[in-house]
């Protein structure tokens, strides 16, 4: 019996370590949207959001990200399977993060605390961004995109069947 459960005990270490998120994104954080954040006065909470870079600000001690933001996947990358994006905001760290690295539709992930807000334009519209001191800026690699041959061209030699 001992052993069965430090078998199943185990298996679950074994297969929870292959779904978790890299270092530096773990962690408890609420379960806020920048959209939910800009509604209500969320100063202070800590959060984990990502998106894709919109514009990059590079100032004198610092770097902010203006991020269209989108749900997470299990391993903390942003997921874009469909159109449907949890608002805008505004992170921002200390130091120098290079635009030509951190260039636009590139996907990050912020951990930090919500230090207040920014009104902005977008277009024409004025936009309330939650703005995030960040403790973590991870970016993403670029996927990759690979055209799938599902089978061989007809080859003389190949035949039609």
């Amino acid at each position: 019996m001992k052993l069965r459960l430090a078998l199943l005990a185990a298996g679950v270490a074994l297969i929870s370590a292959c779904a978790s998120q890299p270092k530096p994104l773990q962690g408890a954080f609420t379960a806020l949207t920048p959209t939910d954040a800009a509604a209500q006065d969320s100063t202070g909470a800590v959060v984990r959001w990502g998106g894709r870079i919109v514009n990059v600000e590079p100032q004198a001690n610092r770097t902010c990200f203006e991020m269209i933001s989108t749900r997470l996947t299990d391993s903390g990358r942003p997921y874009w399977a469909t159109d449907d994006t949890g608002g805008r905001f505004l992170a921002c760290r200390t130091g120098f993060y290079d635009p030509a690295l951190f260039e636009r539709n590139r996907e990050v992930t912020f951990t930090g605390r919500i230090s207040g807000y920014e009104s902005r334009r977008i277009g024409e519209y004025d936009y309330r961004f939650p703005q995030l001191d960040a403790e973590v800026v991870y970016l993403w690699p670029v996927r990759e995109r690979v055209d799938v041959i599902e089978r061989p061209a007809p080859w003389p030699w190949w035949g039609w069947w």
